[in-house]
């Protein structure tokens, strides 16, 4: 473990101020940072702890929407009444994710910084990784790449983003709350996460030392109908192969209103709203329905590339998504 030096935050102004020093490294619940120092992936002079910041609340907003605090732990917020209750969606893929003491110390902040769990990328035996070492180039691309990106790849990195919670957010079209020099500022989710390009240690565009204080749900049609499917190797504890989160905005049987993201496949949350469109209009439980989601998925995966061992992901994610909606259609509400 690399040595460092500890300041414990007392609010966000605080938090702010004391990373402006140099090697200053924000730390929550740690679940994936701590990990990370002590493989000498990351690095850190000093970490400034968030705890004590009072970042952690659940509360309602206007008109029906919901404000998450950076801090709060991914078990409160899938069991927050009202979570539970408005965005079922966050909740079933906050559960599906880890194992239960993990949910109980990681953090709304923490998983959207979630670092890739590419093989290649978490062991330093490995010198070829332009995440870790930009420039030396992408071991995985020629390497075992069972687990990596069908979109939105680019020849520096293949890496995808290995957060359930970011799906969900995605679908739910979320918006984080980040504090900086300038203030505050609000980035949609859509625009948090970067593909890689050719800057793959870039995993989002936050500047530096700009601390993640809140993410807001606005209003969401899908509450009665929505459902967070994830394919995996083991039936817990496992990341996705590929995930898919749907939600369904349905009056009479009709969709009026729908939403797809998917997981395991990029270097981001992959939604493309325009591709929810077939839906629209189609009663649920006819062949008309299922003819337009599985055009959804073929417009979703649209430019999907696989390589030697990823490329059975493309079929998968194509049933996935067929699946997950018509498990939306038939869902009966809230988070169980």
């Amino acid at each position: 473990m690399q040595p460092f030096f500890y300041d414990r935050a007392t609010d966000a102004a605080n938090a702010f101020g004391l990373a402006q020093q140099p090697g200053a490294r924000y730390l929550g619940g740690g679940t994936n940072l701590l990990d990370l120092l002590k493989g000498d992936v990351e690095h850190a002079v000093r970490l400034i702890d968030l705890n004590r910041s009072g970042l952690d609340s659940i509360v309602s907003t206007e008109a029906g929407g919901v404000r998450i605090g950076a801090l709060a732990r991914n078990s409160d917020t899938a069991n927050h009444a009202l979570v539970r209750q408005r965005f079922p969606l966050l909740s079933q893929a906050l559960l599906s994710g880890a194992s239960a003491q993990l949910r109980n110390m990681a953090t709304t902040g923490g998983n959207l910084m979630q670092r890739p769990r590419c093989y290649y990328f978490n062991d330093t035996g490995f010198d070829r990784c332009n995440k870790r070492i930009p420039g030396s180039g992408c071991a995985a691309r020629d390497g075992f790449h069972r687990i990596h990106a069908i979109l939105g790849a680019s020849d520096a990195c293949i890496a995808t983003n290995p957060s359930d919670m970011n799906v969900a957010l995605a679908a739910l079209d979320a918006v984080v709350t980040v504090r900086g020099e300038d203030g505050e500022r609000r980035i949609p989710i859509a625009e948090f996460h970067r593909l890689p390009g050719d800057r793959p240690q870039s995993d989002t565009v936050l500047g530096a030392h700009e601390l993640i204080t809140a993410v807001d749900l606005p209003p969401s049609p899908f509450a009665a109908n929505a459902h967070y499917l994830k394919v995996r190797d083991r039936a817990s504890y496992a990341f996705a192969l590929v995930s898919v989160a749907a939600g369904l905005g349905l009056r009479d049987g009709i969709v009026e209103q729908a939403t797809v993201a998917l997981g395991g496949v990029a270097h981001k949350p992959w939604r493309v709203a325009d591709a929810e469109a077939p839906l629209l209009g189609q009663r649920i439980g006819t062949s008309a329905f299922e003819d337009a989601a599985a055009r959804v998925a073929d417009q979703l995966l649209a430019g999907a590339v696989g390589l030697r061992d990823n490329r059975f992901k493309i079929p998968l994610a194509r049933r996935a998504i067929v699946r997950a909606l018509r498990l939306a259609a038939a869902s009966t509400g809230e988070s169980t």
